[in-house]
């Protein structure tokens, strides 16, 4: 055994893993190619771990059976492989004593006898028959971070592997919530060692291993589901809800406030509803690592809120399609979530309140315009051109920080422009690419290129709260003080009724950056939302709806 390398077993009894059978699939590159059922059985005399599957080419693999068998103190009994792979016959059978591991092989008909000199309690890992790696997820919890262990790939050679780092986090499929630990490995191949990351749930059990170098992944198929999301901001109390749409399900979480109702409240809250900006986002709005909605709820929630976050239809474990989408049915879907709201008992259905942010400030616009009885509205980093001027300010800008002739700029501005044109119906997709015409040609993007905030806005009766900040370079912060214009230029709209603030160094994701630049994004995983953002908020509101009790 290598120096610094653990013995696992060590006269230790083996951990009591969750018995049953779990089914896995397997994506390489992207892309299904299979899947395996294992089954963990524990009997009087250790571990038992047997599966079948089929893997499609490249790797091309049936497992008619695979038994593999470990003692009490998980030192490894024996293994029994039958396999077809590539169309030739596999079987193996490996038995573990007195620190050798003898295999017996017939591949394609020829048989082979071999010796390896192994660690007593090595872990069995054969190369792709991944049931193997319950055991490995059941042994993890042990392991010292920074310490090695041996694993032996039968029939191969034996190995160290290392355990660099463990988190935890929360994953919450469509049936509850799992406490996940994550385990961050690597495995000292003759070579070129391969770093690899084994997920866990409560009980020990296999969620998933995934090889990232190789694009491979091996997970369970409840973690598979699209409908199942990281919980990367949870607060006690939090409530996941179904909020029926048009024809499908909204999902949702509710935080529920903190402290008791306003006693001149009838025992009800008033609430609000935050609304995401464009593209596939979830009920935490997360960009670039930052869930904004996440890490806004608590602190509203904390205010005595009611604060209700949603997956857009079609995202994560909401219902409906994309397809079809237009701004006007994302309107219909946060009225959705308003309605909601107000059948409850406990919410008061006058001080109910919007927060739409970025591309969700348009679609609350558009929600508000409908609905007399909200309280009021929050846009922040809302654009207030229509949504082809603000294409064609962002394209204008990035190409301004590139190194091109003005030529090339003025040649991609007008293929914009024709692009535009196209699909508004005021021009033809004659000499566009067809790449660039199925990308655009969207009821989304038509609705998106037509919407108007400053129509909308003159049928808007509420206050309005207008938050941005001033290094926002994906809608600059001459937006709030036009929008903040339309708001003041509304009929019977008094001054008080808007109230503008800018943010020194924030970005369009209300947090602090140094340029405010897209590719500053990735840089500020992990950073919390500007401290003025939630403060800010609050006390408008209750300016706002004291007028409303």
């Amino acid at each position: 055994m290598a120096a610094g390398v653990v013995l696992l077993g060590a006269g230790v009894a083996i951990a009591q893993p969750a018995e049953g059978t779990a089914s896995f699939r397997v994506f390489l590159k992207g892309s299904a190619i299979g899947g395996e059922e294992a089954t963990v059985r524990r009997t009087p005399a250790g571990i038992t771990i047997t599966s079948n599957g089929r893997l499609a080419p490249p790797l091309d693999l049936v497992t008619r059976q695979f038994v593999l068998r470990y003692d009490t103190n998980w030192r490894p009994l024996d293994l029994t492989v039958n396999a077809v792979t590539r169309g030739a016959g596999l079987s193996i059978k490996t038995t573990f004593a007195d620190g050798k591991a003898t295999s017996e092989i017939t591949q394609a008909g020829a048989p082979i006898t071999k010796t390896d000199t192994i660690t007593p309690d090595t872990l069995v890992l054969p190369n792709l028959f991944f049931s193997a790696y319950e055991a490995l997820a059941m042994r993890l919890a042990s392991i010292p971070d920074g310490s090695s262990f041996p694993a032996y790939i039968a029939p191969q050679a034996e190995i160290t592997v290392k355990q660099n780092a463990r988190s935890t986090q929360k994953v919450e499929t469509a049936r509850r919530v799992i406490d996940v630990r994550t385990y961050a490995l690597t495995f000292r191949n003759p070579g070129t060692p391969l770093d690899a990351i084994v997920w866990t749930d409560e009980t020990g059990r296999l969620l998933k291993f995934e090889v990232p170098a190789q694009s491979l992944i091996f997970v369970r198929e409840d973690l598979a589901s699209v409908a199942t999301r990281a919980l990367l901001v949870s607060r006690e109390g939090d409530v996941s809800v179904r909020i029926p749409g048009n024809g499908f399900n909204l999902a949702g979480t509710l935080s529920q406030p903190s402290g008791p109702p306003p006693t001149e409240s009838k025992g009800r809250y008033p609430a609000i509803v935050l609304v995401g900006g464009s593209g596939q986002t979830d009920r935490d709005e997360t960009v670039a690592g930052i869930a904004v909605f996440g890490l806004l709820a608590s602190p509203l929630a904390d205010a005595g809120y009611y604060v209700l976050r949603y997956d857009k239809r079609g995202v994560g474990q909401s219902g409906g399609r994309t397809e079809t989408a237009t701004l006007q049915d994302f309107a219909e879907d946060v009225r959705a979530m308003v309605q909601f709201l107000r059948k409850r008992k406990d919410v008061d259905p006058k001080r109910i309140v919007l927060f739409g942010h970025s591309e969700g400030t348009l679609v609350s616009l558009l929600a508000a315009s409908r609905d007399e009885d909200l309280a009021g509205v929050v846009l922040a980093a809302g654009p207030s051109d229509t949504g082809g001027e603000l294409v064609l300010e962002q394209q204008q800008y990035l190409l301004g920080r590139m190194n091109l002739p003005d030529a090339e700029r003025a040649t991609r501005i007008d293929l914009q422009k024709r692009i535009q044109a196209a699909v508004l119906g005021q021009g033809t997709w004659d000499d566009i690419p067809e790449p660039l015409m199925r990308q655009a040609n969207t009821a989304w993007f038509q609705s998106f290129l037509r919407f108007t905030p400053a129509s909308v806005m003159s049928k808007v009766k509420q206050p309005l709260l207008i938050l941005h900040g001033d290094i926002d370079r994906q809608v600059p912060v001459h937006h709030a003080d036009r929008l903040a214009e339309l708001a003041r230029a509304r009929k019977k709209s008094p001054a008080e009724a808007v109230q503008v603030v800018k943010l020194d160094g924030v970005n369009h994701l209300l947090v602090k950056g140094k340029t405010g630049d897209l590719e500053e994004y990735g840089s500020l995983a992990g950073k919390g939302l500007d401290p003025r953002v939630a403060p800010t908020t609050i006390e408008w509101l209750a300016k706002v709806l004291a007028a409303r009790r």
